[in-house]
């Protein structure tokens, strides 16, 4: 009798979260989806409320990637420090560490690049 169990335990459990985790939301680190941006539209009137503020604390010329440090953002990400790529090598040029700035990511690839910044005021 008790061999006949486990596996019909086994086999309950299973049949039981296998639905459950189909149905799971698995995007990355529970961020909302991506919202596609048609090409050629105009920038929303409120393109300055969707930037957010960050500290440069590095850039990398080598792997075109500048490390910030920022809070929330309005796309949803909470507040970390990760390393982006940039729309525009030529401002790797430009940016420097210990610069506070404003950006706003790219909702196409995750808000892993930053398509346009400014200096804080």
């Amino acid at each position: 009798m008790k061999a006949l169990l486990t596996p019909a335990l086994i086999a309950l459990t299973f049949g039981l979260t296998t639905p459950v985790m189909a149905q799971t939301n698995h995007n990355m680190y529970g961020m909302p989806a991506a919202k596609p941006v048609a090409a050629g539209m105009p920038a929303p009137a409120d393109a300055d409320a969707a930037l957010g503020d960050g500290l440069v604390k590095k850039v990398d010329q080598a792997r075109g990637t500048v490390t910030l440090q920022h809070g929330a953002l309005p796309n949803g990400m909470p507040p970390m420090t990760m390393a982006y790529k940039v729309k525009d090598a030529a401002w790797l040029d430009q940016l420097k560490a210990g610069q506070k700035i404003r950006f706003i990511t790219d909702p196409a690839d995750g808000g892993m690049t930053v398509l346009r910044y400014e200096l804080a005021k």
